[in-house]
Formats: C-alpha cells, sequence, structure tokens
C-alpha cells in the first residue's frame, strides 16, 4: 500500500500547478509584479537624483534609494509567490496593499493627485483580490 503524501487536501490542492489558477490569484499576482516594476522604475530615477543631484544628506538619498530597492523586492518576491501559490505570501500582500492608501493619500493631498489616486485605487484593487474567496480556496486558507 503506498503511502500516504504528507499534508491536508487544502495543502496539496493549493500546491498543485495542474488546477487552473483562479482571475482574482492572477490578477493579484500580476498587479504585485506591476506595483514591483513601477517601483523599481522609481528607483533608476532615485539613483539617477543620487548621482547628478545635491542631496541636502547623501546618507538619507542612499537610504531612501535603498528602502525603495528592498520593497520593489519584496513586491517581486510576493507576486512570485502568490503566482506559485504559496499561502504564507497572502497576509504580508494584504498588509502592503493597504498600507498604499495612506500613501496615496498623502501623494493626493500634497499635489499629486493624477498618481496618488492610481496609487490608492492599485492598493484596494490588490487588497480584493487577494481576500476574494477564489483566491482563499486557491491558496487553500480558509
Amino acid at each position: 500500500m503506498p503511502a500516504e503524501p504528507v499534508g491536508s487536501a487544502p495543502e496539496l490542492a493549493a500546491d498543485s500547478s495542474t488546477a487552473p489558477r483562479p482571475a482574482t490569484l492572477r490578477w493579484a499576482a500580476w498587479l504585485l509584479a506591476a506595483e514591483s516594476a513601477g517601483l523599481f522604475a522609481v528607483v533608476a530615477f532615485l539613483v539617477y537624483q543620487d548621482l547628478t543631484a545635491q542631496a541636502r544628506s547623501a546618507r538619507g538619498a542612499l537610504l531612501v534609494t535603498l528602502f525603495a530597492i528592498v520593497l520593489a523586492g519584496v513586491l517581486a518576491l510576493l507576486g512570485w509567490s502568490l503566482w506559485r501559490r504559496r499561502r504564507w505570501a497572502r497576509g504580508p500582500a494584504i498588509v502592503l496593499q493597504m498600507l498604499m492608501l495612506p500613501v496615496g493619500y498623502y501623494m493626493v493631498a500634497g499635489g499629486v493627485a493624477w498618481l496618488g489616486l492610481p496609487v490608492m485605487a492599485a492598493g484596494l484593487a490588490g487588497a480584493a483580490a487577494l481576500l476574494a474567496p477564489a483566491t482563499r480556496a486557491a491558496l487553500g486558507v480558509r
């Protein structure tokens, strides 16, 4: 008699690469990838500014650039992990999507509404996709 696989049925279903991904999970993963790409574009601009502009604090400029690099990498990792149906990635991804709301709000309040409103919309759309029942089922979350 063959040995039983380790793990419960939902865990095995969540790791199965043959089952189709629901649209909400695909959208969440692609949105995280797009956010990561956008943030890497900001990183390119920050590196350019660090090299060419007069910064009040070179250390502060470098720290902001490093923070943006780390955050872009985390977004890419979470998007890839969700694409691979890793349930652990859902929680941090939801938190980061919700953190986009105050960032977008302060962009709007600072006079950059053309950028702040899409940031807020992306955060809401990403959180909604990650909280959708189909995404939860695909990841094996109760």
